[in-house]
C-alpha cells in the first residue's frame, strides 16, 4: 500500500513538472505550417512595386511608355523605378481620354462612310439615316470594346493596357514583336503574361454586337469573323504604334525649316512631338 502511494505521488509530480515545461499549444496556422513537407518551400508573395504618391507621375504622363524603356525579367518587380503600373483610376482616365478624342469620332465617321459605300449592313438603308445608324454601330463597337477591355478586364486581371515599345533592332524583329502583343502583354508588376484582356474583350464585344447588329449578322460565323477581325486590327495598330516614332522623326528630318519653326510655336503635346 505504501509502495502504491509513493508511486502515485511520484507520477503526479512528474506529470505536473512536464506540464509546466510544455510550450503553449500552436495555433491552426502554425500546425498547418509545421505539417507542410520540408522539401516544399512556399514562394514569397509577389507584391506590386510600392511608390509614394509624390514619386508617382500623374495619369496624363502615363498614357504612353518611353521608347527607351526596356524591362528585363530579372529586374522586375524588384526595381520599382523601372516600371510604374497604372492604377484603376488611370486606366479609367485613359479610356475617357480615348472616348472624347476627336480621332475616335473621325475614325468612326470614316468607317461608317466606308461601310455605306461598300453596302455593308444593307438593312440600315441609305442616305443620312442609314449613315447615322452605321455611325452609331461603329461608335458602340469602339467604345464598348475600350471600356470592357482597357478598364474592366485590365483592372480585374491586373494587366497593363499600354503598348510597350520593343527596343529591338531590325524592322522584321520589331514588326513581329508588335504583332504578337495581342498574345503577350504586361501585368501590373511588369511581367510578360498572356493577354487575357485582349481575347476576352474581343470575345465579349463580338457577342455584344449581336444585340444591335442586323439579324443576318448575328450568326455564329459572323460573330467569329468579328472576333478574328478585332485581333488582326489590334495587331495592325500595334505595328503602327511601334513604327510611328520613326516615321515622325523621318518626316521631321525632311520637313522644311519654315514648317519646323511653325511647329515650335504650336503647343503640341509632348507625346505627339517627333
Amino acid at each position: 500500500m505504501i509502495r502504491v502511494t509513493v508511486l502515485a505521488v511520484t507520477v503526479a509530480v512528474a506529470l505536473s513538472t512536464a506540464q509546466a515545461q510544455l510550450p503553449d499549444a500552436p495555433s491552426e496556422t502554425q500546425l498547418a505550417h509545421n505539417f507542410e513537407s520540408p522539401f516544399e518551400v512556399s514562394p514569397p508573395a509577389v507584391q506590386p512595386p510600392t511608390m509614394s504618391p509624390s514619386s508617382s507621375p500623374p495619369c496624363t504622363q502615363m498614357k504612353a511608355v518611353p521608347s527607351n524603356f526596356i524591362a528585363s525579367p530579372g529586374n522586375l518587380p524588384d526595381a520599382p523605378t523601372a516600371y510604374v503600373p497604372l492604377s484603376r483610376r488611370c486606366k479609367f482616365e485613359l479610356v475617357m481620354r480615348q472616348t472624347y478624342s476627336p480621332y475616335t469620332f473621325a475614325s468612326a465617321a470614316f468607317d461608317a462612310t466606308w461601310a455605306q459605300m461598300s453596302a455593308q449592313w444593307p438593312q440600315y438603308g441609305g442616305g443620312m439615316q442609314g449613315w447615322g445608324k452605321r455611325l452609331g454601330a461603329t461608335l458602340a463597337d469602339v467604345e464598348s470594346r475600350r471600356f470592357i477591355q482597357t478598364f474592366v478586364l485590365a483592372s480585374v486581371l491586373h494587366e497593363d493596357p499600354r503598348y510597350f515599345p520593343s527596343g529591338k533592332n531590325g524592322p522584321v524583329a520589331r514588326a513581329w514583336y508588335a504583332a504578337t502583343r495581342v498574345l503577350i502583354t504586361r501585368d501590373d508588376y511588369g511581367r510578360n503574361v498572356f493577354n487575357q484582356a485582349e481575347f476576352l474583350g474581343a470575345s465579349f464585344t463580338s457577342s455584344l454586337q449581336d444585340s444591335y447588329y442586323p439579324r443576318p449578322d448575328r450568326t455564329f460565323g459572323a460573330t467569329m469573323d468579328r472576333f478574328l477581325g478585332s485581333l488582326s486590327s489590334d495587331a495592325t495598330t500595334d505595328i503602327l504604334k511601334e513604327f510611328t516614332p520613326d516615321l515622325k522623326r523621318l518626316f521631321h528630318k525632311h520637313c522644311p525649316q519654315s514648317i519646323q519653326r511653325f511647329e515650335a510655336r504650336i503647343p503640341i503635346p509632348e507625346d505627339m512631338k517627333p
